[in-house]
């Protein structure tokens, strides 16, 4: 019989499982082991999702999970098994679907009953040690499904199939294909736009998170429609992120989300993924606006990846933790009093700067923010600049929140794709030579056509999710984009092989695991968007892209298939999939650049660059007095001296020869 009388965690590669190693609850590690036990000793299996930076996660394994007298009840009752979301995400999301199904509010610590073979019949989120608030008690409620598992299991293998059926409908069934329409597109970012804070920005009402795939639909349709009203709402969001107190002012970074509706109070994790996409954000709205508030934030951020999370091996961790010394935001947070005593005669005009308050703005306390000078001028005067470094040393000195030093294959590729285009549009060749380095690094583990989702204290978890391999190819490409190298578009090419064969079923749709993987209840397709892009939506991406550079028409014909397929599943979850809707509008009309002039560095190369877009795949070959140029659309053209053709489509447009003409085709161009 498989032995689950001790914890197992210890040797796990994850922080957030090693964090439960100490634990007196018998936690074992998602695997067939683990299930097998509850077969054997018919028990039902008490699964807990969290991850390393979650603040309440803490909170319930502290609360419960050290407490002995609850852990000899959960022992005694259920086969314990605890997983890390970001290192098995397909896991988690079949189980957070699950406990949507029942009727429940999603989030973590996710707490899920599920039966010997992994069917979920009950669950929740946080639960208390003892009842209140309207919550049950944990030691109530497991002793409550235990009463059911002894007493009824007709019910509960009743409520086992019915969510379980629930699930394969909703995540692995294929619906009818639906052409690829863009009124769609268009109706859903009208809608996505009514539901945005017209005076803070991001979704109305609390909680507020940056939620890219919302914002890259609006600026998607600032770009496509020209709907001023869109572009308006995604840099008012942006601005107001950016100077709130969801934005660590002294080092750097956006934390996950905001509790209020006013960007002010965070939850205090900082997430990898989090950081990446705002930069791509902050990229494309300085091109657009010349603010320097958000050229100023993509410089913070960027110190802030390579001061605090990068690895020795030149990746990046995956977050930092929300708590330190056992609380949440205290490495952040200061009184009047400190900043009085760090700053002396410069403290007034640093805390009227920051909007500190004598009674604090969070628990007695302030958050550093700058949401009563939202539209003014970011670039900090030199006192306060003074201050702000000399406050930031004095923090320094603190205890810092736990980083968590998996090395995770997409959210890296994010990162090193931001990294990419930022120092492509910035000319910051040491931001390139940072994507090339991680990029290095984190495609190492690409073996045998294999690759692995994560690393961790050099143990590398294989297989890789289809998310993995879709951001390596749109990081290959953005790398491509940024140095002219062709091996990256090698590179891509191997990737999108690489999906094919491990994720790619009969059916030509994409499953968010592996195909051969054996320890998941159902094969979900990776349609629905979390804090990042669905999977689905960055393949469709990823492939408009490669074909884009390579010109591969069978590529294009199987692209066209899926986004009609994956349309189909779109259409009926619109919100929580319009990262499938963006990827489609993209799909629809693509833009491509073809640059021939003698250098990368050129005049027309560096409008290019300045004017970055997301519709938008740029291409450079040596110029040749009247050699032939290669055309996306599978032409070649002609040119007597440097020149840039602009291709919409199967359409190109006549190619200019100057700088500005250049200017005005790129910004006019909708």
């Amino acid at each position: 019989m498989t032995d689950i009388s001790s914890n197992r965690l210890g040797r796990e590669p994850s922080a957030y499982l090693r964090q439960h190693a100490d634990n007196p609850v018998h936690w074992q590690p998602w695997s067939k082991q683990a299930l097998d036990a509850a077969r054997e000793l018919n028990r039902p299996i008490l699964l807990s999702v969290g991850y390393a930076a979650c603040h309440w996660c803490h909170v319930m394994a502290h609360e419960s999970f050290e407490n002995p007298e609850i852990a000899e009840v959960m022992n005694a009752l259920f086969v314990n098994v605890k997983v890390d979301r970001e290192e098995r995400p397909d896991i988690d999301q079949i189980y957070m679907a699950a406990l949507s199904a029942m009727g429940q509010q999603g989030g973590w610590p996710l707490t899920m009953f599920l039966r010997p073979d992994g069917k979920p019949f009950w669950g929740g989120t946080y639960f208390p040690p003892k009842a209140r608030h309207n919550m049950p008690g944990f030691v109530d409620v497991l002793n409550a499904v235990n009463n059911l598992w002894q007493g009824n299991k007709e019910k509960i293998n009743h409520n086992a199939e019915a969510v379980f059926n629930h699930l394969e409908a909703q995540l692995a069934a294929q619906s009818e294909a639906r052409a690829n329409e863009v009124t769609r597109f268009n109706e859903v970012a009208d809608r996505i736009y009514a539901m945005f804070d017209p005076v803070r920005g991001g979704i109305d009402n609390a909680p507020k998170f940056p939620n890219a795939p919302f914002m890259d639909a609006l600026w998607l349709s600032w770009l496509y429609n020209r709907e001023v009203s869109h572009r308006d709402a995604f840099l008012l969001s942006l601005r107001t992120m950016l100077q709130g107190g969801i934005y660590d002012h002294l080092g750097g970074g956006l934390c996950r989300y905001s509790v209020d509706a006013d960007w002010l109070v965070p939850h205090f994790e900082k997430m990898l993924y989090d950081n990446a996409q705002v930069i791509r954000h902050a990229t494309y709205a300085y091109a657009e606006t010349q603010d320097d508030l958000f050229c100023i934030r993509i410089e913070e951020v960027i110190d802030w990846l390579m001061l605090e999370m990068r690895l020795p091996d030149g990746s990046f961790a995956s977050s930092l933790d929300a708590d330190s010394e056992g609380e949440e935001g205290k490495f952040y947070i200061f009184t009047g009093s400190e900043i009085d005593a760090v700053l002396g005669d410069q403290a007034e005009s640093f805390k009227s700067w920051y909007g500190v308050k004598p009674a604090g703005n969070f628990e007695g306390s302030n958050i550093l923010n700058r949401l009563h000078a939202v539209g003014e001028p970011a670039m900090l005067p030199p006192d306060i600049e003074a201050s702000r470094q000399k406050l930031l040393a004095y923090r320094s000195q603190r205890i810092r929140p736990g980083r968590d030093e998996k090395a995770l294959t997409d959210w890296n590729a994010l990162a090193i794709r931001a990294l990419a285009e930022a120092g492509r549009s910035f000319q910051r060749q040491d931001w390139i030579e940072y994507a090339v380095t991680a990029y290095r690094s984190i495609g190492s583990s690409f073996q045998n056509g294999r690759m692995a989702h994560c690393r961790m204290d050099d143990v590398l978890l294989y297989p890789a999710l289809s998310t993995d391999y879709a951001a390596m190819i749109n990081a290959a490409l953005s790398l491509f984009e940024a140095t002219g190298d062709r091996t990256f578009i090698v590179d891509a090419v191997a990737l999108k092989d690489a999906l094919d064969a491990a994720n790619r079923d009969a059916s030509g749709n994409y499953r968010l695991s592996a195909l051969d993987a054996e320890d998941v209840i159902l094969h979900a397709y990776g349609d629905y968007d979390e804090a990042i892009p669905s999977a689905t939506s960055q393949i469709i991406e990823a492939f408009t892209r490669l074909f884009l550079v390579t010109g591969d028409l069978h590529l294009y014909n199987q692209n066209e298939r899926l986004v009609e397929q994956a349309m189909g599943r779109a259409l009926v979850q619109q919100y929580g999939q319009i990262g499938i809707l963006n990827a489609a509008r993209f799909a629809a009309e693509p833009l491509s650049l073809v640059i021939a002039e003698e250098s990368c560095e050129g005049e027309l190369s560096l409008i290019a660059q300045h004017n970055p877009d997301p519709r938008r795949v740029d291409k450079f070959v040596p110029f040749e007095a009247g050699k032939a140029i290669e055309l996306p659309t599978g032409g070649t053209a002609h040119a007597d001296k440097p020149s840039a053709w602009l291709c919409k489509g199967q359409v190109c447009l006549a190619p200019v020869e100057t700088p500005a003409a250049l200017e005005i085709l790129l910004r006019g161009h909708s």
